[in-house]
C-alpha cells in the first residue's frame, strides 16, 4: 500500500508540474516587456518570404521538444543567476530595495530561511511519523521542497520590496520634479534644487536624492552622482529625468523647461498605468458576475415559474 501512495504521489507531483507550467506560459500569465512593446513598431519591412528564412538550429538532438522548453530553460538561467553569491545583479536589486545589506548578508539570511524551512519540516515529518502515517517519499519532498521554499521566499520578498518601493517613488516623482522645476525657476542652480527637494519631500524619491547630494558635498561632480544614481534603478521614467537633467546641467540647456515636461511626461505615464489596470480589472470583474450573479438572477427568475408548474397553477 505504501509503494502506490507513492506512485500516486509521484504521478500526482508529474501532473501538478504539468498543469502549472501550462498555466504559467499562458499569454496573459507572461508579462509584456518594454522591447516586446516597441518592437513592431522599430521593426524594419522585410519584404523577404518567410519560407526563404533560415529556421533556427537546434543545438540538441531533441527536435521540438528543444523548441517547447527553450522558454523555460531561460527562465531557469535566470533564477539560477540569482543564487551567484557575488552576483552584481543581486547587488542592484539590494540598491533598488533600498537596504543597506551587502550580497554576503542576503545570502546568509536565504540560508536561514532555508534553515528554518527545513527545520520546520523535520518537525512534520516526526509528528506524521509518531501518527503512524509515515511515508518515506513524501517525507523526503516535504523536506527538501521546505528547505528550497524557504531560500527561495526570502528572494520574493526582496522583489515584493522592490516593486512596492518603485510604486511609492513613481507616485512621488511628479511632484518631486516640479518642485525641482519651481526651484529652478526661480533662481536655483541643480544643486540648489535637490537641496531644497531633500528638506522639503519625505518619500523613497527624496531619499536617493539626498544619498546624490551627500556624494556631490563630498567631492563627487553631480553629473556622475546622477548617473550612478541612475544605474541603481530600472524605471524608465526616472532615467529619462536623469538623462535629461545630465543633459541640462552638461550643455546649459533651460533645466526649468525639462523637469516639466519629464514630471508631465510622468504624470501622463501613471494615467496611462492606471487606464490600463483599470481594463484588467474590467475584465477580471467579469469572472464573478458571469458565475456567481448571473446564476442567482437565472434561477431567481426561473425559480417560481417552475413552482407555479409543480402545483399545477
Amino acid at each position: 500500500m505504501t509503494g502506490q501512495i507513492a506512485t500516486a504521489a509521484a504521478c500526482g507531483v508529474v501532473l501538478g508540474c504539468g498543469f502549472w507550467l501550462l498555466l504559467i506560459r499562458l499569454p496573459f500569465m507572461r508579462p509584456t516587456t518594454f522591447v516586446e512593446r516597441i518592437g513592431p513598431q522599430l521593426k524594419s519591412h522585410n519584404l523577404e518570404s518567410r519560407l526563404l528564412r533560415a529556421v533556427p538550429r537546434n543545438f540538441t538532438p531533441f527536435g521540438p521538444l528543444e523548441r517547447i522548453l527553450r522558454p523555460v530553460i531561460g527562465d531557469a538561467v535566470l533564477w539560477l543567476g540569482r543564487l551567484n553569491p557575488g552576483s552584481s545583479a543581486l547587488k542592484r536589486r539590494l540598491a533598488r530595495a533600498g537596504t543597506v545589506k551587502s550580497p554576503a548578508d542576503f545570502r546568509a539570511e536565504q540560508l536561514l530561511w532555508g534553515a528554518a524551512g527545513f527545520v520546520a519540516a523535520v518537525g512534520a515529518v516526526v509528528l506524521f511519523g509518531a501518527s503512524g502515517r509515515f511515508s518515506p517519499l513524501l517525507a523526503v519532498v516535504l523536506v527538501i521542497g521546505s528547505a528550497a521554499g524557504g531560500f527561495m521566499l526570502r528572494d520574493y520578498l526582496l522583489g515584493a520590496r522592490i516593486r512596492k518601493r518603485e510604486a511609492r517613488m513613481m507616485a512621488e516623482f511628479p511632484s518631486v520634479a516640479e518642485l525641482m522645476a519651481l526651484a529652478v525657476s526661480a533662481g536655483e542652480s541643480a544643486t540648489g534644487a535637490l537641496d531644497r527637494v531633500c528638506r522639503s519631500a519625505r518619500g523613497e524619491l527624496s531619499k536617493d536624492f539626498t544619498h546624490v547630494l551627500a556624494e556631490t558635498r563630498a567631492g563627487k561632480p553631480l553629473v556622475e552622482a546622477l548617473q550612478e544614481f541612475s544605474s541603481r534603478t530600472e524605471l524608465g521614467p526616472l532615467l529619462r529625468f536623469v538623462d535629461g537633467l545630465v543633459v541640462a546641467v552638461e550643455r546649459g540647456t533651460p533645466l526649468a523647461d525639462v523637469l516639466r515636461a519629464q514630471a508631465q511626461d510622468a504624470r501622463d505615464t501613471a494615467k496611462r498605468e492606471l487606464m490600463e489596470s483599470a481594463g484588467k480589472k474590467e475584465i477580471g470583474m467579469m469572472i464573478p458576475v458571469v458565475f456567481g450573479v448571473l446564476p442567482l438572477t437565472v434561477v431567481f427568475a426561473v425559480f417560481p415559474g417552475l413552482a407555479a408548474i409543480s402545483m399545477g397553477l
